[in-house]
């Protein structure tokens, strides 16, 4: 009996949550873009970036940045480093190849805590999402 124990414990290896919130596994949710499966609307790519910026995939958010707004580099070890607290989904909205998603990040950068409340937009070119840019709505301390 305790060989059957052992060897169910050697099976389920624990799943990692996914960073975004979503209810479901990193693999299975933002793990999967982040391997290259393109996300299939602009809400599921703004969550995989959350997770990026959480995991530190410069590469990914450089790809899935639009080529008209995209940095030339990106170095997030650059600034101090923030701690990703959660992410809330305040509204989303598409309308052909066209999407904006409204969320609020949170984060703590230095001990204090920080409040992102953002309004992004999105485009869709052949059949992929891009991050365009966002406007910050507020103040980014709290």
């Amino acid at each position: 009996m305790s060989e059957m124990c052992a060897a169910s414990r050697n099976r389920l290896a624990p799943v990692k949550p996914c960073p975004c919130g979503r209810p479901r596994g990193y693999e299975e949710c933002c793990g999967r873009h982040h391997a290259g499966s393109p996300p299939p609307d602009a809400e599921s790519l703004m969550r995989s970036r959350y997770s990026a910026y959480v995991l530190g995939l410069e590469d990914y958010l450089l790809a899935s940045w639009h080529a008209s707004t995209r940095p030339a580099v990106l170095d997030l070890a650059a600034g101090p480093a923030a701690k990703w607290l959660g992410l809330e989904l305040k509204a989303h909205s598409a309308a052909g190849d066209t999407a904006t998603v409204e969320f609020v990040a949170r984060c703590r950068v230095g001990g204090r805590a920080q409040r992102m409340h953002e309004i992004s937009r999105f485009v869709r070119e052949n059949g992929r999402w891009y991050y365009v840019d966002g406007v910050l709505e507020g103040a980014a301390g709290r």
